[in-house]
């Protein structure tokens, strides 16, 4: 049986989306690796109910409709299921406070979302290497 790494996103905008999931497929094309992305909070946590394999690794926008990242990050850290697994947060904005608050919460680490495409591209290499490797 072929062992694999999952790494689902949550992210409402449709250009990151986009961006995602190109570097993903580049980034995926030889590894064992599952790219999953859905458009808000309320639907991850949907699939992480609805999936017998977790992901090994979450990725929450912080400006999302229904359940921003903190707050999705908050429901999957409550879940005994859940929360052993690595929750990054991305945002537009540094804030400090944010970052405070979500590392009190559980989250592994916080990213500045990049501006440009090579960033998002250094961004996700960086997250696979860090967690997707072993």
């Amino acid at each position: 049986m072929t062992v694999f790494k999952r790494i689902m996103l949550a992210e409402d905008d449709e250009d990151d989306k986009w961006i995602f999931t190109e570097i993903m497929k580049k980034l995926t094309a030889n590894r064992n690796i599952h790219f999953d992305v859905v458009d808000n909070g309320v639907q991850i946590l949907h699939a992480l109910e609805n999936t017998p394999k977790l992901p090994d690794l979450v990725i929450l926008d912080q400006n999302m409709p229904q359940l921003n990242g903190k707050e999705t990050l908050k429901l999957i850290k409550k879940n005994d299921r859940f929360n052993h697994i690595p929750v990054v947060i991305y945002s537009t904005y540094n804030d400090s406070r944010l970052s405070n608050e979500c590392f009190d919460i559980g989250a592994t680490q916080i990213i500045t979302k990049p501006d440009t495409f090579e960033g998002f591209r250094e961004m996700i290499e960086m997250l696979v290497q860090k967690y997707c490797n072993s």
